[in-house]
Formats: C-alpha cells, sequence, structure tokens
C-alpha cells in the first residue's frame, strides 16, 4: 500500500470510527438524550412518579444526582385526597429502585405540607417516606403521569388511585 493509500485508509478509519462513537443529533441539532421519564423506567420506577411538563433534566451517572425542572409549580389532588406538590426543580439522588435526598416534592397531611423525601420501590409497591412517616402504593397507580392542575382526573373521569394495605401514613 503506498503512503497515499495509507493515509487515506487511516482517514476513513477514524471517520468511521468517530461517526460510530458520536452522539446521536435530532434534526435540530441538539443531542438526544432519554427523557427524565425514560431515565426513571431505567432505574425500576414507572412514570407517574413525575407529572406530565418536564422540560429538562441532568444526570450525573457515577452519583446518580439528578434534576428535573418544569416551567414552574405544580400542584394537584390525587383521587380526592391527596394534595402533591412539585417545586420548579426537583432534585434527588437516583439509584436502582431508590430515590433518596429527594427536594421539591410534597404531599398535604391534613394541614400540613410534608416534604417527601425518599421513594422505595419493594416488589410492586412504592414507599414514600417524609421522614418520620411513609405510605405505600401499588406501582400500578404510577402507570400514567398526573397533569398539574388535575391530576389524573383531567378528563372529568376519576381515576382510581387505589392505596396498598400500607398506605396510611405510618411511623417509620
Amino acid at each position: 500500500m503506498s503512503p497515499t493509500e495509507s493515509l487515506y485508509a487511516t482517514a476513513f478509519f477514524f471517520f468511521w470510527v468517530a461517526m460510530l462513537s458520536a452522539p446521536v443529533a435530532s434534526s435540530s441539532g441538539e443531542e438526544r438524550s432519554p427523557s427524565a421519564y425514560q431515565v426513571l423506567q431505567s432505574y425500576g420506577f414507572p412514570v407517574g412518579l413525575l407529572p406530565k411538563g418536564i422540560t429538562g433534566h441532568e444526570l450525573d451517572e457515577a452519583t446518580g444526582e439528578f434534576t428535573a425542572s418544569m416551567n414552574g409549580t405544580c400542584s394537584f389532588t390525587l383521587d380526592n385526597s391527596y394534595q402533591l406538590k412539585y417545586e420548579q426543580s426537583i432534585e434527588g439522588v437516583i439509584e436502582k429502585e431508590r430515590l433518596r435526598r429527594l427536594k421539591g416534592v410534597s404531599v398535604k397531611v391534613t394541614v400540613v405540607w410534608l416534604s417527601i423525601v425518599e421513594v422505595v420501590r419493594q416488589g410492586g409497591n412504592l414507599e414514600f417516606s417524609v421522614g418520620v412517616a411513609s405510605a405505600g402504593f401499588p406501582v400500578e397507580n404510577f402507570a400514567e403521569c398526573p397533569r398539574c392542575g388535575c391530576g389524573l382526573a383531567c378528563n372529568a373521569t376519576l381515576s382510581e388511585f387505589r392505596p396498598s394495605s400500607s398506605s396510611s401514613l405510618s411511623s417509620s
């Protein structure tokens, strides 16, 4: 092989290596990365832990630290009993079937808002902890993303949000 042919072969090889290892770009020129909802699924969680309307997210795969963001705060009621509020920015550490050090999500219990600080998947249930107490719900309750303002009952169809046997807030 002549030096010129060798140079072309080397350039061709590096071109294909670069093309195959480059991130996939969308038609808008931005990198395609998994959505916040797909990230949840990849760690064993259902998409319905986050409301519709997540506009961006970041994930440090080395530490599990993540941030999901929306254009504003989001609140809704589920099954006429659980009031939930999401801040504009939701942060925490995600690992397989566990979200910890959660910030930006709260639930109203009686007259006081409590921060949900941890969510753990235990088989077919999700355990939500507010620090001193926890409640469990079936994973299938979170198959659909709630919408700000109306939760899961946006089309005047009341959704059944069935608590699991351990759903009442209990002391940890």
